[in-house]
C-alpha cells in the first residue's frame, strides 16, 4: 500500500514543479514582450511621414533658434524662406534687412518694371547663418589662403580702403579684397565686380561665431559709405544674439 500510495502522488508532485517553473518564467517573458513593444512603437512614431508644421507668421515675435548649437532670436518678418519660419535647431536661416534703416525685409525683392531703367542700387543685406561643419574659419581664410592667390600690392580704394586683387587664373579671378587700409582687422570684405549693365558687384563679409558661419551679402557700390555698414552689421549681429550672448571677434581678427 505504501508503495502504491507513493506512485499516485508522484504525479502530483511533477505537476506542482511545473507549474511553479512556468510561474518564474512568466514575469521575464512579460517583460521582454513590453520592451519589444515599446521598441516597435518607438520606431513606428519615428518613421511615421508628418505634415510640417505651419510657419510662423511675419508680426510674430522674435523666434528663439540655433544653428549648430549656437543661439539666435530672428525676427520672423526678416527670414526669407518660409520653412526657416520656427523656433527650434536649423541647419541654417537666410535673412534680409532693409538698408540704411536695417528692418526686417518682409516682402522679396520685387523685379523693376520692363520700362524702369537699370539701377544698380540695392537696398538690402542679405544674411546667412549656417553651420560652419568642417569649413575653415574666415579669419583663418584670410590669413592662410587669400596671400597665395592675391597680388603684391594693394591699390587705394574709396574712402580710405584698400584693394586687393586676386590674380587671374586663380579660384578666385574677378574678385578683389578689400579692406580698411589703416586697420584691417576693423573692416575686410571680399568683393565681385560690377558686370555689364545693371549686374551689381557683391560684397562678402563674414565672421565665425563657435560652431556658426555668418555671411553678409551686400552690393559693392555701398563701400562709399563702409563705414557705416561695418557699424551696421556689427549692429544687427548683435541684435540677432541673446542678450547674455558674447560678441566675436571681426572677419580678420587674428
Amino acid at each position: 500500500m505504501t508503495t502504491l500510495g507513493h506512485f499516485r502522488r508522484e504525479p502530483r508532485a511533477g505537476a506542482a514543479a511545473r507549474r511553479a517553473g512556468a510561474s518564474l518564467l512568466l514575469p521575464p517573458l512579460l517583460l521582454l514582450t513590453t520592451l519589444i513593444f515599446a521598441a516597435v512603437a518607438y520606431i513606428v512614431y519615428v518613421l511615421w511621414p508628418r505634415w510640417p508644421a505651419d510657419p510662423v507668421a511675419l508680426g510674430a515675435p522674435q523666434l528663439p533658434i540655433t544653428i549648430a548649437g549656437v543661439a539666435f532670436n530672428v525676427p520672423p518678418a526678416a527670414i526669407r524662406v518660409g520653412v526657416q519660419r520656427r523656433p527650434g535647431a536649423l541647419d541654417r536661416v537666410d535673412l534680409a534687412f532693409l538698408w540704411p534703416s536695417l528692418k526686417p525685409a518682409d516682402q522679396p525683392a520685387k523685379p523693376p518694371a520692363p520700362t524702369a531703367p537699370p539701377a544698380r542700387t540695392l537696398d538690402r543685406l542679405f544674411i546667412t547663418i549656417a553651420a560652419a561643419g568642417n569649413a575653415m574659419a574666415p579669419a583663418e581664410r584670410v590669413r592662410t589662403i587669400y596671400p597665395r592667390y592675391a597680388s603684391m600690392e594693394p591699390t587705394s580704394g574709396p574712402s580710405g580702403l584698400a584693394v586687393l586683387a586676386f590674380r587671374e587664373g586663380t579660384p578666385y579671378q574677378g574678385e578683389d579684397l578689400i579692406y580698411d587700409a589703416a586697420t584691417p582687422e576693423n573692416f575686410l570684405v571680399r568683393c565681385s565686380r560690377n558686370g555689364a549693365g545693371a549686374t551689381p558687384g557683391t560684397c562678402l563679409w563674414e565672421e565665425r561665431i563657435e560652431r556658426a558661419d555668418i555671411v553678409v551679402r551686400f552690393p559693392r557700390d555701398w563701400l562709399a559709405d563702409w563705414r557705416s555698414i561695418a557699424s551696421d552689421i556689427d549692429r544687427l549681429i548683435k541684435n540677432l544674439r541673446p542678450s547674455a550672448g558674447a560678441t566675436s571677434a571681426p572677419t580678420g581678427a587674428p
